[in-house]
């Protein structure tokens, strides 16, 4: 895959499905899809956006190979979620550019925490949330079923 020009476009009507197709296809590898994770990929809009969250998608050359979400919990308080890159598009730092962006756009929004919520069998992503500054925090229990770790940033 040619990624001479990565964009970072925010979400759409008409892009409801590409959140869908890239986390089914990593939750689907590694773990099971949850109730919740059903619901809120299936409508995006309703469930992320209407609830005062957002969306972005990497896109390379009108194809879109990455995603992530920040859901709302608290006035400034979101939740990182729903961040995948297709499977192609691995190992060309997609998943670090869609997080220097979410960094950027929370900083822009004045999100003071950013929270999620990771498995440590997914060491690439646990090794890049701690490079930006992440901490790991106490998990609550029952949140999701696959996360083992919780980590914070605040900004």
């Amino acid at each position: 895959m040619s990624l001479q020009k990565v964009e970072i476009i925010e979400f759409s009507d008409d892009l409801q499905e590409p959140i869908k197709t890239l986390n089914y296809e990593w939750l689907e590898k590694y773990f099971r899809l949850e109730e919740s994770d059903i619901l809120s990929l299936s409508n995006p809009k309703k469930e992320i956006m209407d609830k005062g969250g957002f969306i972005f998608y990497a896109q390379v050359n009108e194809e879109i190979v990455g995603t992530y979400s920040l859901l709302k919990k608290k006035e400034n308080i979101f939740e990182l979620g729903k961040m995948a890159v297709s499977k192609k598009a691995q190992g060309h730092r997609i998943g670090t550019m869609l997080l220097e962006h979410c960094l950027r756009f929370a900083t822009q929004k004045q999100i003071k925490i950013i929270v999620l919520y990771s498995n440590t069998r997914l060491e690439s992503a646990i090794h890049l949330y701690r490079k930006y500054g992440f901490l790991e925090v106490e998990l609550e229990k029952g949140f999701y079923e696959r996360a083992n770790i919780k980590m914070e940033k605040h900004l």
